[in-house]
C-alpha cells in the first residue's frame, strides 16, 4: 500500500527507523550530503518527505559499499530522479543477492567435499572471491544489454584506422574498441558508478558541451545515446569539432524506417511515435556532420537488448527485466506498458503473433531502421 508522510521526522526518529546513529545524521548534514530542511512545531530540526527520499538512496548506496563522494555525485546528478535511482538500486541490489548466493553455493559445494575428504585446490578456494564465478551463473542475473559482437564489429569498422577514440554518451561501456585509445564522456553518474574498473577512463560532461579542444581525437563515437541529447544537432557538431572522424549509431525513426516496420510498436505500442515527435530526422543528423547513412542489421539472436533486439523472440518482451533496460517502456507509461504485454502475451498463446509476423520466423537478419551516420 502506498503512503503519503504528512508529518516531518526528527533527526531521532529517522535514526531509530533507519538503524544509524544520530552522529551518523550529523555528519551527512555537515558534510551537505542528507539534511533536514523542515522544522517540528517545536523548531527542531526535522526530515521532509523529500530529505527522506535522498537520505534512503545515500543509505542504500552506502550499504551497497560506495563511499560516501561517489554518493554524493549519484544523488546529485541532474540527469537522473528519484525512479531512476530506485531501479538503480533496484539492479545494484539484485547483484549483490546473486554473487552472494554464488559464493555461499561455492562454499556448500566446498563442505560437501570436506565432508567427504576431498581438500579443494587453492584456485578453486579462491573461486568464489572472483569474478568468473559470478559469470559463470549469470542465468541469476538477467545481463540484457551487452555488446552485440556483429554490431560492433560494423561500428569499430567505421572508425577505420583510428587510434584514439573520444565517446561521447558512453554507458556503462559498451561498444568500446578494445584496441584504441578510448576516452568515455558520460554525464549521469548512476551509468558511470557502474562502469567496470577496467573500463577506459570517463569523464561527467554532456554531447552539447564536450570540454576537449579542436581536433583532439582521430574519432568520436556515440552509440545509441543522441535520443537522449538536449540539442542532438549540437552535440554531433561538438563531435565534428573534437574529432577528425565521427561515427553515430541511431535510427530512422520514420514510419516507413521503424514506427510502421516494427511490429512491436505498430501492433503493441503505437505511443512509440509520439516520443519521437519534433526530433531532427536521420537525414537532418547525418546532413550535420555531412555524414553517409549506413544501414545496420539485427541479428536474431542480438546479444544487446536494446528495444528492437527481440524482433524474433518476441515472448522476450514478457520479461520485466528485458523491459526495465530500454527506456522506451519507461517513458511510455505504466498503463501502455501493462496494455502491450497483455496485448502480447495473448497474441502468443493463441498464435495470433506467428501468423502476423510470418515472415520473419526464418530470418537471420532484420532491417529495422537502425543506422550507423559516418563522417
Amino acid at each position: 500500500m502506498v503512503t503519503t508522510m504528512d508529518e516531518h521526522l526528527t533527526v531521532g526518529r529517522v535514526a531509530d527507523l533507519a538503524g544509524i546513529s544520530v552522529r551518523t545524521l550529523h555528519h551527512y548534514d555537515e558534510i551537505g550530503l542528507a539534511r533536514p530542511s523542515a522544522r517540528t512545531s517545536a523548531g527542531y530540526r526535522a526530515y521532509s518527505p523529500t530529505d527522506v527520499e535522498r537520505l534512503r538512496e545515500v543509505l542504500t548506496y552506502r550499504r551497497l559499499g560506495f563511499g560516501l563522494r561517489e554518493i554524493a555525485d549519484l544523488v546529485d546528478d541532474p540527469t537522473t530522479d528519484t525512479v531512476a535511482h530506485l531501479r538503480n538500486l533496484r539492479s545494484l541490489l539484485h547483484e549483490q543477492r546473486d554473487r552472494t548466493a554464488a559464493m555461499v553455493e561455492a562454499i556448500d559445494r566446498e563442505l560437501e567435499a570436506r565432508a567427504m575428504g576431498i581438500r579443494t585446490t587453492p584456485e578453486d578456494q579462491l573461486k568464489p572471491l572472483g569474478a568468473r564465478l559470478y559469470d559463470d551463473i549469470g542465468h541469476a542475473y538477467p545481463v540484457t544489454r551487452r555488446t552485440e559482437p556483429r554490431i560492433a564489429a560494423q561500428v569499430w569498422a567505421a572508425l577505420g584506422d583510428a587510434r584514439t577514440v573520444l565517446n561521447v554518451g558512453a554507458g556503462t561501456g559498451s561498444y568500446e574498441p578494445p584496441d584504441r585509445d578510448v576516452t568515455a564522456v558520460e554525464p549521469s553518474a548512476v551509468m558511470r558508478a557502474q562502469r567496470p574498473p577496467d573500463a577506459a577512463p570517463c569523464v561527467a560532461a554532456t554531447a552539447e558541451n564536450l570540454p576537449f579542444a579542436d581536433q583532439s581525437f582521430d574519432a568520436a563515437m556515440a552509440f545509441s545515446t543522441v535520443h537522449h541529447w538536449r540539442d542532438p544537432i549540437a552535440g554531433l557538431r561538438e563531435l565534428r569539432r573534437v574529432a577528425r572522424r565521427v561515427v553515430v549509431f541511431t535510427h530512422d525513426d520514420s514510419d516507413a524506417g521503424w514506427h510502421r516496420r516494427f511490429w512491436l510498436s505498430r501492433d503493441y505500442l503505437p505511443e512509440v511515435a509520439d516520443l519521437v515527435t519534433g526530433r531532427p530526422s536521420v537525414d537532418e543528423l547525418a546532413a550535420a556532420v555531412d555524414a553517409r547513412i549506413e544501414p545496420v542489421l539485427i541479428p536474431w539472436d542480438c546479444a544487446d537488448g536494446f528495444f528492437e533486439a527481440h524482433w524474433r523472440r518476441p515472448e522476450a518482451y514478457l520479461d520485466e527485466h528485458v523491459r526495465r533496460a530500454v527506456s522506451v517502456w519507461t517513458r511510455v507509461g505504466p498503463e501502455a506498458e501493462r496494455r502491450a504485454v497483455t496485448q502480447l502475451r495473448d497474441d502468443l498463446t493463441t498464435g495470433r503473433w506467428s501468423e502476423r509476423n510470418r515472415e520473419l520466423i526464418h530470418l537471420h537478419a532484420a532491417e529495422l531502421g537502425l543506422r550507423l551516420l559516418v563522417a
